[in-house]
Order: structure tokens, then sequence, then C-alpha cells
């Protein structure tokens, strides 16, 4: 079958196959597939209307919800690329991301979780940013006015942006932090996108007959392109959630016939730990599973308890969306220690520091190749050029090992990176923002093992001369100055940091003494 060229035809497609089928599922709401297309149409009249065209980037703030998708299908039918924004982030991070993307409109909430997020970039100095959308909320800039504010579903004017999209035009700009600790712009287009995630779709048998549970922020990958925009592309009903809860999870299976669960380890810790007598889990089909060590028993508990009849786990990153899945001939024990076999299309090689080709069941930088590879990073010609050779390899920086059937183990994550709840933890980033504390002369920041959180960081200060520098205090000003994620759970105050003869801080000492100090466990 051949694959639509943009993601707005992904959705016309399905509308056209699955019509009166439910398309999305939010409580007592159920929108159809034909619904959802009529909506996002409505969106796109909406964003045309404000200004909104080709080559324009819209932003979205917020938690998963029904108007996420559709601001995002509205502005790509507009011709805009969207730009996902992390809901974790403070005003001065989002700010930085609504500066560098000149995102001329921002979809948002009033509040979540107690957050109100217009209040926190309300003095962020955004000379681009025309209009703040907010989802729910009072005034003229609300969702519901705005959709108003359009001419419809039928506008001729949707009609014509969306026939001028192309399968290169750019669909989105997500946001992953660099090791140099500068936050990139990740550029990716229609085309590659949906080839991407339909092979993805078909190596993870998600059905159209399935209901997938959406957890994963729709700011992420995970949520977006292997989450929602996965869903329309095989006909599948999305239910998202704007939050895990636990029992909410467990009642959505039980009484919402869930049958495929996309989630971080912790996700599934939790539903075995949760009390599940009179629940009926008997719709659970496929979990899909990564973002930190999966132990080989989780694996089995998860069929075993949880009636899983597959677990798959995969490798992937925001620059190449995913690059390898396991596979249904997979056992426990490789599905939970490796990340499955190369996606058919691209090419996978292991170099060493040179460059060469490493023998097989040795050690290796993973460099990936084909039609999955971003198209660049945005406004940064040199870190792409740096990325991605003049061949087409991108470097990932990851370290791995290729097994004789061709599964590839990852043994070093980006080298320095650890993941904290599902997260990406890239300690320049966080060391660069703690040594904006005028106490902070210097900072290391390493990951240690949780039991709860995968890993969390935990940060070696020194402080500059006189200053009254107490854990404590740190801790509690990196929670209000940087996304909770980031925020190093565990401070030690040092006198100097761990150097070798080139003066490059010994990460290797400080993760010793980290996993000495915090064996591992649960935080609060």
């Amino acid at each position: 079958m051949t694959l639509p060229s943009t993601i707005p035809a992904v959705l016309a497609e399905a509308a056209t196959r699955f019509g009166d089928r439910p398309a999305l599922i939010d409580g007592a709401r159920v929108i159809s597939f034909s619904g959802l297309l009529d909506a996002a149409r409505s969106a796109a009249s909406a964003f045309l209307t404000q200004g909104v065209g080709p080559g324009d980037r819209v932003a979205i703030w917020a938690p998963n919800s029904p108007e996420w998708i559709l601001a995002a299908l509205g502005a790509q039918m507009a011709g805009a690329a969207v730009v996902p924004i992390n809901t974790r982030l403070k005003g001065r991070e989002a700010g930085d991301i609504l500066r560098r993307t000149r995102a001329c409109l921002l979809v948002t909430v009033e509040t979540f979780l107690g957050v109100d997020y217009p209040a926190m970039i309300a003095g962020e100095d955004l000379p681009q940013l025309r209009t703040i959308v907010r989802l729910p909320g009072d005034g003229a800039e609300t969702w519901t006015a705005f959709m108003a504010s359009g001419a419809g579903s039928g506008a001729p004017a949707v009609d014509r942006s969306i026939a001028a999209l192309s399968e290169t035009d750019v669909s989105d700009i997500l946001f992953t932090s660099g090791t140099t600790g500068a936050p990139k712009g990740v550029i990716s287009a229609h085309g590659q996108v949906i080839a991407l995630f339909a092979e993805w779709a078909r190596i993870v048998d998600l059905r159209e007959e399935d209901r997938m549970l959406i957890v994963n922020p729709f700011f992420h990958t995970f949520g977006y392109k292997a989450g929602w925009l996965a869903c329309l592309i095989v006909g599948a009903t999305m239910v998202p959630t704007a939050q895990f809860d636990v029992d909410q999870t467990l009642a959505l299976i039980d009484q919402g016939g869930v049958s495929f669960v996309p989630g971080p380890p912790t996700l599934f810790q939790s539903l075995l730990s949760a009390p599940r007598e009179n629940l009926d889990l008997s719709s659970l089909r496929v979990a899909v599973t990564g973002a930190a060590n999966v132990p080989p028993s989780l694996v089995r508990r998860m069929g075993s308890e949880l009636g899983f009849q597959r677990v798959v786990t995969g490798y992937g990153m925001t620059e190449c969306g995913v690059i390898a899945m396991s596979r249904p001939d997979q056992d426990a024990e490789s599905v939970a220690l490796t990340c499955g076999r190369v996606l058919p299309g691209l090419e996978l090689r292991l170099v060493d520091d040179a460059g060469v080709d490493v023998e097989p069941g040795r050690d290796g930088e993973i460099l990936v190749r084909g039609y999955g590879v971003m198209v660049g990073y945005l406004d940064d010609p040199v870190a792409t050029a740096e990325t991605i050779d003049a061949e087409g390899w991108l470097r990932t920086g990851d370290i791995g090992v290729l097994a004789p059937d061709a599964t590839l183990r990852i043994t070093d994550r980006k080298k320095d990176m650890y993941i904290c709840g599902g997260f990406n933890c890239y300690p320049a980033e966080i060391e660069h923002r703690l040594c904006e504390h005028p106490g902070v002369a210097m900072a290391a920041v390493v990951g240690v093992p949780d039991e709860r959180m995968g890993e969390v960081g935990k940060a070696f200060v020194v402080p500059k001369p006189g200053a009254q520098l107490t854990p404590e205090a740190l801790i509690a000003w990196a929670r209000t100055e940087m996304a909770n994620y980031k925020a190093p759970r565990f401070v030690a105050i040092v006198a100097d940091l761990p150097r070798n003869a080139a003066g490059k801080v010994l990460r290797n000492a400080l993760r010793d003494e980290a996993l000495n100090a915090h064996p591992p466990h649960a935080t609060a």
C-alpha cells in the first residue's frame, strides 16, 4: 500500500477508510475519524485566519488532550511546522524555544498541575509571538473562540493549503538537549515521519481494532509519532491521558478495552504493584517499552501477571525517531537486554574512535543512515555537519554491540547522559544552569540508579569563596529553575572536582562515589 505523503493526508485517508469508527476516546467524549478530520480542518481555517502559513512555526505547550492533536493537525494543514514544548519546562526554558523557533502562535493551557503556563512566560521577550491560545480559558483567546474565528471545515483556503503541502515540507521541530548543554531543535519532514512510523506500527503489530493508551506526552516522539500519528496510520483508536495515574489506567483497561500500551518500565512496574483483584485485563495485547534498562523479570511478569501477549522494546532518538525494535522471535531475556534489530530500510554501523568499522561482537559507536534521519538541526549547520557526515551517516553518540543474531545492545548511553523517569538528562545542560546560581563556582552531574525513576541526578558542586551553600537550598533552587526531572535529587558540596592531566572532569570517579553513597533505592 502506498503511504500518504503528508500528515494531513494520513488523516484524510483514515477518515475515508474508517469513517464513523472512533478515532479518539477521552472519557465520555468520542471523536470519529470523520469528525477528527472535520475538526482539524476547522482548526486549520482558524490558523489561516490568524495569518499562519507555510514557513511559520506553531508551538504547543500543553498536556495530552484532543485539542493538542487538533492544534497540531490544524497547524500542519495550514503549512506550519509544529513545535511541541515539554510541559515540565520552566518559563525561561520555554521562552528560549519560542524565541529560537520564532513561533508566531502558542497553544497552551491556563493551568496544569497547579502551574500557570502563560504567567511563566509573561516576562519573556518574544517579539515574533503574536497570539497565545489557551486550553481552556477565559477571554478572546480561548480555544473555542479561536476555532470560531475561522471559516469552518469547508473553507476552500484549507483545501488549497493542504494541496500545496509536500513530503519534504517540515512537519515538526522537536527539541532535544545536546551534550554541549544547548538544547537543539530537530527538524523532520512529513514523508520521512510517516514512512518511519508506519514501519514502527507494522513491527509492533499495531492493528486497526486496537485501543492505544497514550500516557507518553505528545511533546515526545513516543507520544506523538509512535502515539497518535501511528494510530491514524493504521486506524487504531487513541485513548490519551494528561498524566499517568495507576488507578485510572487500570480502569481504562478494565472498562475501556485498552489493548495496546506504550510506556516506560516504571509504568508497568506501577501496574504490577497495584491491586488488580476483580479487574478484567484480558484486553491487553501489546506493550511497548524502553527508555531505560528493562529487567528480564519485568518482561516475564508483564506477560504472566498482566497478560500481555507481546512485549516490545526498542531504541531511538529524536534525530532518527526509531532505529531498532525487538521482534516476535526474541525471548524475554533478549527483549530485555537488547533493543532488537535495525528497522528495514535503515543502515547501521558500529565504528571505533577513528571511524573504522569494528569487528562483530566488539563495542563501537552506533551510526545510522536512511529515511528516518532528521533533516538537520534548527539554525545550526555546524552541529548538523558534526552529527551527519557527507555520506549521510548520523553519529548517535551511543555505544553498542551487535550480537550474532543482529540484535543491538546499548552499552553506553551518550556517555554522560542518564534517563530519569523516561526523560533524557544531559549533565552539561544541568551543570550550566546550576552555575547560574550566585553561590556556585563549578558543578558536575552524574546519574545514579533509582528503583522508581530509573536514574536520578547527583550534583557535585564547588561553591564560590564565601558562599553559604547547602544541598537543601540548592536542590530547592534547582526545582524552581529547571524541569523537575533535570533538577538533581542529591547534591554534594565539595572543595574541588577530580580531573585528569588535561583538566577534564573524571566523571567515572564521581559516578563511583555517587553509587557508593546512594545504592539503588526509590526516591520521594
